[in-house]
């Protein structure tokens, strides 16, 4: 998607980022995915054997270069874990794939990121404690399916109630919302949500997905957050990681708005914010 072009380009012109904050990675290993997605998926994945209707259900066709792709945003995602248990902070421009199931991908997802990288920290011994926060107006359903018996990850969902995807599955915590809701209802709830979660599961690494299709511009979102209210959202988590010194990983997630612009100012506000909050 252009947007992965457009929002480190942005950065780099405005001068919130150099050259030396960005990290190329390589393909994720088989043996890393393999922690979190059953064999025979990835083996389907890599030898382009995905069935017509999981295609669909994917929502891109299947390509060795779409497969390629998924396996380097999914290691972003790991080395961004490195870099925030070192600075307290890293964002991935891409990832947030978080309707990706142990044995299928859905919503335009094939491989879960932050699954796969919160079960790297727990295999590696680099974490005990792992919240996910999913700010995307889509409920993380692959994520809260990956995790439902893993008491070392607590999943923690915010997202539209009549929204994809239609069947939600249960994460640790979800938090329904209606359709329409504004900056001043939505921020009401997060901030009186969240830091009650930090107290109650005292992680010790933490990943965001600060997916921006809450906004009044996206075309499938249905609430009514402005750019200012989407930009409080991520203050108001990236504050409480710094304030109890959690590393935090985050992904970009979903952003749907007509005018890419819109897109790309709300995510970049993301990495602006971090920038302000962790300098």
């Amino acid at each position: 998607m252009l947007k992965y072009e457009l929002i480190p380009g942005q950065l780099l012109h405005e001068g919130t980022i150099t050259q030396e904050n960005l990290i190329a990675p390589e393909p994720c290993s088989e043996q890393i995915i393999l922690w979190t997605h059953e064999k025979a998926y990835l083996e389907r994945l890599l030898h382009q054997t995905l069935t017509a209707s999981e295609q669909r259900k994917v929502g891109f066709p299947q390509s060795p270069g779409l497969t390629r792709r998924e396996l380097i945003i999914t290691q972003g995602t790991i080395d961004c874990c490195h870099s925030a248990l070192k600075s307290g902070i890293a964002l991935n421009v891409a990832g947030g794939t978080h309707h990706a199931f142990s044995n299928r991908g859905e919503g335009f997802c094939l491989l879960n990121d932050q699954a796969v990288a919160a079960n790297y920290l727990l295999q590696e011994k680099l974490a005990k404690k792992v919240l996910i926060i999913d700010l995307d107006v889509h409920q993380g359903n692959g994520t809260a399916k990956l995790f439902e018996n893993e008491p070392r990850v607590f999943t923690f969902s915010m997202h539209g109630q009549h929204n994809y995807p239609f069947h939600k599955e249960k994460s640790d915590l979800d938090v329904p919302l209606n359709d329409g809701i504004d900056d001043d209802a939505y921020l009401s709830i997060l901030s009186e949500t969240l830091p009650k979660l930090f107290k109650q599961v005292k992680p010790d690494f933490c990943f965001f997905q600060s997916g921006v299709d809450i906004l009044e511009t996206d075309k499938y979102g249905k609430l009514k957050v402005t750019l200012q209210g989407c930009k409080q959202r991520d203050e108001i988590v990236l504050s409480l990681t710094k304030k109890h010194s959690i590393p935090c990983v985050v992904s970009m997630g979903g952003g749907y708005s007509p005018d890419i612009r819109n897109i790309v100012e709300a995510h970049c506000n993301t990495f602006r914010t971090a920038f302000s909050i962790y300098e």
